[in-house]
């Protein structure tokens, strides 16, 4: 049996081919690979001598040779195409281990040029991998170092690699063709004629990898799964561990994602509530217990059967006071040992852990998605996602009235809690906290009447709230409601026809209105 082996990163080659050495299976290998096993004292034929064909072309050409085709793709079964090899005197290729160029790593580089990108594209390795993959009745891919500690311990055990085995490997293999083609084709297709990069490429290739099937969608009547790209941000939901409570549903992916990417938002202690998609508390505390106390008290009701997120660890008396409600999932970067024991008593519940990327709350951004993709009939809607950040330097005082110290904080923080609820969007805030949130509604004005009447429901007082609007007021109405119902400041993102209208209204009403220059439509 022959093994061919020609592997750029060859971490853990020598410990494989080292087994397939003991199992008197004749190595094969080229250039720099054929040399590390050479001076590990490994008996090893260059691919060039049996071709009898020289690499060439600065290497470009090596594998490139029906000997090592027609020895990977024979078919064993077929009388014809053993005898084929045997009239040519081609050998079978039986296992065939490959990693190729690094093409991800070296665009990934700042300083990569078209020619670096260009001289990274493996040839010959994708069509070896190709044709193995192919034959994987007759013939073991190996694409990645991380394939090699169960094949070996197959080998070990059995003998001999399996038939589930060599399909699986099969699998694995065309899948890394595709995404290292799809990878090309990313990069290329976003460089424009004059050597620029675009923001969109001009054929954009999804890459998912499947965590789990689902045990049904949005629907009963739907089917659905789990996907993750293929390399996740660091602190992304995809990356959770789920360390209790049953399985998790369509719909509580969606909405733990939709609170955890509002509660990553925050740099002091927070606690996010999610029901359909929405906030319905959010607020920020001196520790988990009592962010999520204030969190809470927006809207018990829709907190009931609730996503709660927080972006700090969860104790022993946060774990106690969550337990009360129904809640479905539950998600920190960390919990102690006692909160663990607390949860155990409520075994449905669904606890996810996330850990924080490296550098902590600061880092968060590392886990911001750098695009957002929504599926119309028969295509995609692309855009650069809205991660923009607000700075107290961003915003522009346009009334005459002047914002207090603590006034300008609950702006921010009602500005930052507008930007994960759905258009069109209306929140008071006090205190860090929200006080009454308006989502999805179809006019402005009933979203701001939605969130006073929710803030009645809670027993809350809107008398000295914030308010934050997610794009601006079209006319001096909708200012008008939330003023009535208490706010003495607003924060909107300006640019109506009538802001004029609106400023002045502002000032007859004698309240606060701050601009950001920015909208936050959540569709």
């Amino acid at each position: 049996m022959n093994a061919l082996i020609s592997v750029s990163d060859k971490t853990g080659v020598l410990e494989l081919a080292t087994a397939l050495a003991a199992k008197g299976v004749k190595l094969l290998s080229t250039g720099g690979t054929a040399k590390l096993l050479a001076d590990a004292g490994l008996p090893v034929t260059e691919v060039a001598d049996m071709t009898g064909f020289p690499e060439m072309l600065d290497g470009r050409v090596k594998t490139l040779h029906p000997k090592v085709h027609g020895g990977l793709l024979a078919r064993r079964d077929f009388p014809e195409h053993m005898q084929a090899l045997k009239d040519h005197g081609i050998d079978t290729i039986d296992f065939l281990i490959v990693n190729l160029y690094p093409f991800e790593a070296t665009v990934a580089k700042a300083n990569c040029t078209l020619e670096d990108a260009i001289e990274n594209i493996d040839i010959g390795g994708p069509a070896m991998v190709r044709s193995a993959a192919k034959n994987w009745q007759d013939v073991a891919v190996l694409t990645d170092a991380s394939q090699y500690a169960g094949f070996i311990e197959e080998l070990n055990t059995q003998g001999k690699i399996s038939r589930k085995t060599r399909f699986a490997l099969s699998v694995a293999a065309f899948n890394r063709i595709s995404n290292y083609d799809a990878a090309i084709s990313d990069y290329l297709s976003r460089i424009a004629e004059d050597g620029s990069h675009m923001s969109f490429p001009a054929q954009s290739n999804g890459r998912f990898v499947k965590l789990q099937d689902l045990r049904y969608g949005e629907n009963p009547h739907q089917q659905a799964a789990f996907y993750r790209d293929l390399y996740p941000a660091p602190g992304s939901l995809v990356t959770a561990v789920q360390l209790q409570g049953k399985e998790l549903s369509y719909n509580n992916i969606a909405d733990s994602d939709a609170a955890w990417e509002c509660v990553k938002s925050f740099e002091a202690n927070a606690c996010v509530i999610v029901k359909h998609a929405n906030p319905c508390g959010v607020a920020v505390g001196t520790n988990a217990l009592e962010a999520y106390s204030k969190a809470f008290k927006t809207d018990p009701t829709s907190a009931f059967g609730g996503i709660i997120a927080f972006n700090c660890p969860v104790d022993e008396a946060t774990a106690k006071a969550v337990s009360t409600q129904f809640v479905e999932v539950l998600i920190a970067p960390s919990y102690s040992e006692a909160a663990l024991a607390v949860f155990q008593a409520k075994a449905n519940v669904r606890v996810l852990q996330i850990s924080l990327p490296e550098g902590g709350k600061s880092a968060w951004d590392k886990g911001l998605n750098l695009m957002d993709v929504k599926r119309v009939g028969s295509g995609l809607l692309m855009q650069t996602a809205d991660n923009h950040q607000l700075s107290l330097a961003d915003l522009k005082v346009v009334s005459k009235a002047q914002p207090t110290k603590e006034q300008l904080q609950d702006l921010m923080f009602a500005w930052n809690v507008a930007k994960y609820v759905k258009s069109n969007a209306i929140v008071f805030c006090q205190g860090g906290m929200t006080m009454g949130v308006g989502a999805g509604q179809m006019s402005r004005l009933d979203s701001a009447r939605i969130a006073s009447i929710k803030a009645g429901h809670a027993g809350l007082s809107l008398n000295g709230t914030v308010v934050a609007s997610d794009a601006f007021f079209p006319f001096r109405d909708g200012l008008d409601v939330v003023v009535d119902a208490g706010a003495t400041a607003v924060i909107q993102p300006g640019g109506s026809m009538r802001d004029d209208e609106v400023i002045a209204a502002a000032d007859e009403r004698g309240v606060v209105m701050v601009y950001t220059g920015v909208r936050h439509f959540r569709h």
